[in-house]
């Protein structure tokens, strides 16, 4: 059976609600609330580890559905890696293991479902849930500002979470990563990858958005409105 961490320890200084962005509120509840709410609905999961930033607290909102998982806190790391890595420290026995970010809130449980699905393969470490990138993507030289080449579009993919792990090969790579690696990893994907794993992309929803500004929470309203209708 599964365990799933949610990543939630970001400040969210750029989405400006005066409060941890994982509790800033979302039609009427904890940004947070949504990815708790989601993964209960999924059979695999028995227990949600949820890393905030240090003294912050959560409960599910009066009125949200219970479940028979355990849902456990930590504090975050500096880092989102480190507070992966506190997660999974106080996670229960668990294989896989589903790590989300917090600022994904629309994630549904069919997509979680999906992921626990494509690592049943057995043919990779880890499978992570990815979108095609629809624009023309230019890298630049380290001026910021003179392109240095086109890259091929065709090729490229854009992350997001759920990312399924085994746990053996995560705890590994995450033991192993010393602090200034663990600073530059922008998902823990990229981890594995560099340890030689193997890494799986699976199609993801379109709605899967991240909220990091004011105008994605609106976004992230709004569609959750056509989504309850």
């Amino acid at each position: 059976m599964a365990v799933a961490l949610i990543v939630a320890a970001g400040r969210g200084e750029r989405l400006g609600s005066g409060r941890p962005k994982a509790l800033a509120t979302l039609s009427g509840r904890p940004m947070l609330e949504w990815s708790v709410r989601a993964l209960r609905a999924v059979p695999a999961v028995e227990a949600i580890v949820v890393a905030l930033p240090a003294g912050t607290a959560f409960s599910p909102s009066p009125g949200a559905p219970s479940g028979r998982e355990r849902l456990l806190t930590v504090s975050g790391g500096r880092t989102r890696s480190e507070s992966v890595r506190a997660a999974l420290a106080a996670a229960p026995p668990g294989d896989p293991v589903i790590v989300h970010d917090a600022a994904r809130p629309l994630a549904t449980a069919e997509l979680f479902e999906r992921a626990l699905t494509e690592m049943r393969l057995g043919d990779a470490d880890a499978v992570i849930a990815a979108v095609p990138v629809s624009d023309t993507i230019k890298e630049v030289d380290e001026d910021g500002r003179r392109v240095a080449r086109t890259l091929e579009r065709k090729r490229l993919w854009a992350a997001q979470t759920p990312q399924v792990f085994a746990r053996e090969a995560l705890e590994r790579v995450l033991a192993d990563a010393s602090p200034a690696l663990l600073a530059s990893a922008t998902d823990d994907a990229w981890l594995i990858e560099r340890a030689g794993g193997a890494v799986r992309i699976m199609d993801s929803d379109p709605a899967n958005i991240k909220v990091t500004t004011p105008d994605d929470l609106r976004v992230a309203e709004m569609l959750l409105s056509e989504r309850q209708r």
